[in-house]
C-alpha cells in the first residue's frame, strides 16, 4: 500500500474516531505534498519517494520547533506535547536511522581512517555521503565536534 493510501485511510479514520491530533497533522502533510506538486518546475507524481521526502523535512522542523517550545517550559508545553505526537506519528514512514551509539562508532572509525582530520567538516561529509539516509545529520554533527574536541 502506498504512503498516499496509508494517510487517505488513517485520515478517514482519524475523523470517524475524532482523533484531531492525527487528523490535522495528516492534512498538514497533504498541504506540503501538495504545495511541492504545484511548485514551478515540478515533473513527476506524488509517489512515496516525494511523500518521504516531505514527511521527513516535516518532522525536521517539528523537532526543532518542538525543542524550542520545550524550553520555555510551561508556556509551551501544550505545544511541545503535540510537535512530539507528530513527530512520533509521521517517524513510521521514513527510513530508519542508525542509533546514537552505532553513530558514534562509524565517527570514530571515520576519524581513524582519515587520520589527520583538520575540520569537522571533512568527517560529516564523508559520513553523510556513505550513509546519508541511514544518519541523523544534527546527531552526527554533534557526536564529530565532541570527538575532535
Amino acid at each position: 500500500m502506498s504512503i498516499k493510501s496509508e494517510l487517505a485511510a488513517e485520515l478517514r479514520d482519524a475523523m470517524l474516531s475524532r482523533d484531531a491530533l492525527r487528523r490535522d497533522v495528516i492534512r498538514q502533510v497533504e498541504t506540503e505534498v501538495t504545495r511541492k506538486v504545484t511548485e514551478p518546475g515540478f515533473e513527476g507524481e506524488a509517489d512515496d519517494e516525494l511523500y518521504r521526502a516531505v514527511i521527513g523535512s516535516y518532522v525536521k522542523k517539528m523537532s526543532k520547533a518542538r525543542d524550542e517550545y520545550a524550553r520555555l517550559g510551561e508556556r509551551g508545553e501544550a505545544m511541545a506535547v503535540k510537535l512530539g505526537f507528530e513527530v512520533q506519528y509521521l517517524s513510521r514512514w521514513l527510513p530508519t536511522t542508525l542509533s546514537e551509539d552505532d553513530t558514534r562508532a562509524l565517527v570514530q572509525s571515520t576519524i581513524a581512517e582519515i587520520g589527520d582530520v583538520t575540520s569537522p567538516g571533512m568527517v560529516i561529509g564523508r559520513l553523510m555521503k556513505a550513509y546519508g539516509d541511514q544518519l541523523d545529520g544534527s546527531v552526527v554533527n554533534r557526536i564529530v565536534r565532541e570527538a575532535l574536541g
